[in-house]
């Protein structure tokens, strides 16, 4: 990652700084591309060596969740110019442009989108993708207060974003690290954000801010299984609180048995501990997916009246026989936890269904069978940072 602070230029009536790591939180890699601009990864470029190529692992590291850029200035206006990569499915209607987040010194200051940008085209019939280029786009935001103050712009959680240009109307300065410490999460779409309105509301970054810790959020879509390159990242990763949501992709995805489900989450929470071997590490099973309670997996996205929905296509008499459901997963998850505190008291457990349950999906729905809803994420982000950041919580802070 380039950590280097290149000075200002000034271009008639704006400052243009140039974008590099100093000002880019939430990522792990920083690719610098044939434009000039800065592509930010949430997977190191050893990890998506690893991967094999998969457009899937790409497409959902490729989205910065989590991911902003922060800097000091005296600014009242902002402009960021991007070429955003935006997934489209043929045959349903394009998805809101993925939301840019403003915070002032912490607090919420403006909410912005950007235009143009490349399309990728999936067609959920027969897995073929089209890629339509784009124009660059412009993220604006005014009106700030000219005062000096800590600006933060959080990225989409949906959309792959080049990081172009970014101008102002005040000079900008880096800002060093506060001595926060660093939550490092990995989980699924819904951490990665996957229905909320923004990175910035999804789960994980409304209970970093309850808690008040600086986050990297590794929700990868579709991809939290167990890869060993991400269990890797993890490890090589410095951070002082480490958690990992597991099941629901395994499942949905029908990738593995109960015989190697256990073996390979043992693999994955080994190599964990071996980059942090006393860091408090949380492990949290599904949040409660009616669909996939009982019926094992595949799950699968079908079109009608113009939206996707997921259906869960496996067979409930063949768990006998070692498929995987979400309540087989928890029970596994909470034995092996089990087992292993005994040698690791620094090991910690919480059922998803604490953050999202059944009265919770009566009240508030999946809006398409399988990810909450901005109020759900909400609330998810709530009881999280009770839970875990609260006094007597693994994350709890000891000093």
């Amino acid at each position: 990652m380039d950590d280097s602070y290149a000075p200002a230029t000034r271009s008639p009536g704006w400052i243009t700084t140039p974008l590099t790591g100093g000002l880019v939180r939430g990522a792990l890699d920083l690719e610098r591309t044939a434009r000039g601009g800065l592509l930010p990864h949430r997977l190191p470029a050893r990890a998506r060596a690893r991967s094999g190529g998969d457009e899937e692992v790409a497409q959902a590291e490729s989205q910065p969740s989590g991911v902003r850029l922060v800097f000091r200035t005296r600014a009242t206006a902002v402009e960021l110019d991007v070429r955003r990569t935006v997934l489209e499915y043929r045959g349903v209607p394009p998805r809101p442009d993925g939301a840019y987040d403003l915070y002032v010194d912490g607090e919420p200051a403006g909410r912005s989108t950007a235009s143009g940008g490349d399309r990728l085209i999936l067609d959920l019939g027969d897995g073929s993708r089209e890629t339509v280029p784009g124009p660059v786009g412009t993220v604006r935001f005014a009106g700030l207060a000219g005062r000096e103050k800590t600006v933060e712009v959080w990225l989409p959680y949906t959309e792959t974003t080049e990081l172009l240009r970014l101008r102002t109307d005040a000079p900008v300065t880096a800002v060093a690290p506060d001595g926060r410490r660093v939550w490092l999460h990995h989980g699924s779409s819904i951490s990665q954000g996957a229905a909320a309105d923004s990175a910035a509301t999804a789960w994980p970054a409304l209970a970093a801010a309850s808690g008040g810790v600086e986050l990297i959020n590794l929700g990868l879509g579709g991809n939290a299984v167990l890869d060993p390159f991400t269990a890797r990242a993890l490890r090589d990763t410095p951070a002082d609180l480490v958690s990992v949501k597991i099941g629901i992709n395994i499942v949905n995805r029908d990738l593995m048995r109960l015989r190697a489900f256990g073996p390979a989450v043992h693999g994955f929470l080994d190599t964990v501990r071996e980059g942090h071997p006393m860091t408090p590490l949380l492990v949290v099973s599904p949040v409660h997916c009616p669909m996939q309670e009982e019926v094992p997996g595949p799950a699968a996205p079908e079109i009608g009246d113009g939206k996707v929905e997921f259906q869960a296509l496996g067979d409930p008499a063949e768990v006998a026989l070692g498929k995987l459901n979400l309540r087989v997963v928890r029970e596994e998850l909470a034995r092996i936890v089990a087992e292993r505190a005994a040698e690791d008291p620094e090991l910690y457990y919480l059922d998803g269904r604490e953050l999202y349950g059944e009265a919770d999906a009566a009240d508030l729905p999946l809006p398409d069978g399988l990810h909450p809803g901005p109020a759900a994420h909400r609330r998810m982000g709530e009881r999280f940072g009770a839970f875990a950041f609260g006094p007597g919580g693994p994350f709890a802070d000891r000093v």
